[in-house]
């Protein structure tokens, strides 16, 4: 029977169920918006992904107008939805007897044509309505006076022109004179009162001014409360109260409390973060787990005394770490990010290896079918008959290699289900078909799970919930991690890094073909895979998706529609490839295609596969020295440098081409000659970072929840991140047991936010 893993005050790891609140503050931020705006006004705040008060007050403003500045018009382009302060320079009332037949008999209306001007450039705007309405719009417009405009840029006559946008005029203080009509009320209201207006981020089905109006009429319902952190460490920090830092932000006196706000949301994301990594530390410190020592003459020994090469000094190292880990009666938690090609899978193999010499089992988590079959042909590979079980003729330290995954048939999962519950699998490789409940270890005793960022952080614990004693877990990835975003998501776990490349690894020379500008490269391409394989080698082609029938969001005039893979095996295989073995492989092939497919280009039966990024990771096929990715401007730094590490793994230098439409210069081409110009992952990761920016390097997929961060940037509050984990640090040691209300409250609404779910942690 399993035992439930406890926290160290005794209660049962978390289910679910209704989560109780213990602050008021937390119970109000978690309120449904529906129940404090009404029904419509809840809806029309979905579009914004808004269900929460405490969602709707974390909206912030992108920025604040005040009617003492001009924008600048130049800067429009078509299709923005802005907020402009300029002035009227004219107006012009058009009778719709007046207007072109073409507009009269389309419209039937009157319109007001107004040009506003910054003092260099201009912007149309235009009205349509009957005669009245249109007199009643040139009387709220002034010629010579300065108003705040909102509204979608587009263009007519290619000129840029907004077609009724909600509108108000100012003062020479710039303060609100009069109302255009009753939609601008909240407008004017937080105009009139200082100034400064708020502008959301805003959508098709609620403008910016209704957004601010929701936030200001819910900041009322708040009233009173109090805030939750204690007032010693808001005066040691300076920091405002959480009320005034909402109201400076939603109801703005002046630009600097308007940041202060911002400021005190920042700390508090940042530290619940923090505070959330450290209870889970602690809780880990707490359970219990069976320690691992290597033995001389068991399974690993002679594994190691098999091996066709030298261990690196850095996978020694690493190893090092991880089995003094693995000594301890507590779980492993640690994290092992290394180089693509560095030998992270020799490392884990051997800390399972390890694990069986021990009596228990080692299971493998790996996201895809394709990379838990190459996990199990590395493996059966390195092992030898070591993974051939207790069956005649096999050596008495041998265990046998299991793979589970959703696509064998029944009768499979069951002898596979079978060996894992009896113990005759020391090891197990799998993809999410291990996180079944119809899987039972007989005893297992370790976890490791290759490309973490594929996995939540919900999913990486189930299996350790399955054991007596807890699993020890490593996580792979080969994704290397910028250490501000370590602090964040992977904050849980100890961190290892494998930086040195095995000797013997060959170059891998990186070119960006510009279709832009040489067109006729893409038939050299072409030729260049049949000089490759004339010379027996093999060739990786990658495409973004898998049919043209795939939508393709970003296609357009200047960006044709990215290469799918299965028209473009057909065009490849019937035209310039024709006379070599061509393989199709995707996602959607049905799981024994598959494997056919890849156990065909590993036995070097096809010479070029045309596949999608099912190939970005653990595919090792050594004589794979070509590989060209279609569109590459559609793939992100790190996983350009992925898949470029399936090439150049044996004896032949690689060559990679990087084929793209975009302007060399633009920033999506500045990215692919950073590809282009370093091998290096760590230095790679970096400009990942600065280049797209936290939220797609995260990913929603690693933090198990919906979103990364929300108002916090791993690249610029690097700082406030380290500060907070100190402070974390002192707040869960002063209270490991979560008596304190804020503190539990805080680890409650991460918890929910990274699950996605309503979950009680305590």
């Amino acid at each position: 029977m399993v035992a439930e893993n406890k926290h160290p005050s005794g209660k049962a790891r978390a289910g679910r169920a209704v989560t109780i609140w213990r602050t008021d503050i937390f119970r109000l931020l978690a309120q449904p918006l529906g129940e404090v705006v009404g029904g419509p006004t809840a809806k029309a705040l979905e579009s914004l992904k808004l269900a929460t008060v405490a969602d709707l007050l974390g909206h912030l403003p992108r920025r604040y107008l005040t009617g003492a500045e001009t924008t600048d018009l130049g800067g429009l382009q078509p299709g923005d939805d802005v907020a402009v302060v300029a002035r009227v320079q004219r107006m012009t009332h058009v009778q719709a007897s007046a207007s072109t037949p073409g507009v009269r008999n389309k419209i039937g209306r009157d319109r007001l044509e107004v040009v506003l001007t910054d003092g260099t450039g201009f912007l149309n705007v235009t009205f349509f309505g009957r005669e009245r309405m249109v007199r009643f719009w040139q009387a709220q417009l002034s010629e010579g006076v300065k108003g705040i405009f909102v509204g979608k840029v587009g263009i007519f006559r290619n000129q840029l022109q907004m077609t009724h946008p909600n509108f108000v005029m100012l003062d020479s203080r710039g303060r609100i004179v009069g109302r255009a009509n009753e939609e601008k009320s909240a407008m004017a209201a937080m105009v009139s009162r200082s100034g400064l207006v708020g502008i959301y981020p805003a959508s098709s089905k609620i403008p910016t001014w209704r957004v601010g109006e929701c936030a200001s009429f819910v900041l009322q319902t708040l009233d009173g409360v109090g805030d939750p952190m204690p007032a010693a460490l808001r005066d040691r920090l300076g920091l405002l109260s959480l009320l005034d830092a909402y109201s400076e932000i939603h109801r703005p006196d002046t630009l600097a409390g308007a940041e202060r706000g911002v400021a005190r949301l920042k700390f508090d994301e940042a530290l619940a973060l923090q505070i959330t990594m450290a209870y889970r530390r602690a809780d880990a410190s707490h359970f219990t787990a069976a320690p691992v020592h290597p033995r001389a003459d068991g399974l690993l020994a002679v594994f190691d005394a098999r091996l066709p090469f030298e261990l690196t000094p850095g996978q020694r190292g690493v190893s090092d770490e991880i089995f003094a880990d693995l000594a301890r009666a507590r779980p492993m938690q640690r994290l092992l990010q290394g180089e693509v090609g560095s030998g992270k899978t020799v490392v884990a193999l051997r800390a399972m290896l390890a694990e069986v010499d021990a009596g228990r089992q080692a299971a493998l988590l790996a996201p895809t079918e394709v990379l838990a079959s190459q996990h199990l042909d590395t493996f059966r590979s390195l092992l030898g008959d070591l993974s051939a079980g207790q069956v005649l003729g096999a050596p008495d330290e041998a265990t046998e290699v299991v793979l589970l995954t959703g696509s064998l048939t029944a009768t499979q999962k069951r002898e596979a289900q079978a060996k894992i519950s009896d113990g005759r699998a020391g090891i197990v490789v799998g993809t999410h078909a291990l996180l079944s409940d119809q899987v039972s270890f007989a005893d297992l005793g370790m976890v490791v799970i290759d490309e973490q960022h594929r996995f939540g952080v919900e999913q990486r614990a189930v299996l350790q919930r399955r054991a007596e004693l807890v699993p020890h877990l490593l996580v792979l990835t080969a994704t290397p991690i910028p250490r501000s975003i370590a602090m964040t998501v992977f904050g849980d776990l100890e961190i290892s890094t494998l930086r040195e490349i095995p000797a013997g690894r060959q170059d891998v020379q990186t070119t960006v073909v510009s279709l832009r500008d040489h067109p006729a490269w893409l038939g050299r391409a072409w030729e260049r895979i049949g000089e490759e394989v004339a010379q027996g080698r093999q060739v990786f082609v990658v495409c973004p998706r898998i049919s043209i029938s795939d939508d393709d969001v970003f296609a357009d005039d200047e960006h044709p529609p990215s290469a799918a893979v299965e028209q473009l095996h057909a065009q490849l295989a019937s035209g310039p490839l024709r006379d070599v073995a061509v393989g199709l492989l995707h996602s959607r092939l049905p799981a024994a295609d598959k494997d056919a497919t890849m156990t065909a280009f590993n036995a070097g039966e096809l010479d070029v596969l045309v596949a999608t990024t099912v190939i970005e990771v653990g595919v090792d096929v050594p004589n794979a020295s070509m590989m060209v990715i279609m569109d590459a401007d559609r793939f992100g730094i790190s996983q350009l440098h992925q898949l470029r590490g399936r090439i150049g793994r044996g004896a032949h230098p690689g060559v990679c081409l990087l084929v793209t439409h975009v302007d060399v210069n633009s920033d999506a081409g500045q990215r692919l000659a950073a590809v282009a110009a370093s091998r290096d992952g760590f230095e790679l990761a970096e400009v990942d970072l600065e280049q797209r920016r936290e939220g797609d390097v995260l990913g929603a997929s690693q933090t198990g929840g919906r979103s990364t961060l929300r108002l916090l940037s791993v690249l610029t509050d690097a700082d406030l991140i380290a500060q907070t984990r100190q402070i974390a640090e002192e707040l869960v040691a002063a209270d490991p047991d979560r008596a304190d209300d804020w503190l539990a409250d805080m680890v409650t609404a991460t918890e929910i936010d990274a699950a996605g779910d309503w979950l009680e942690r305590s």
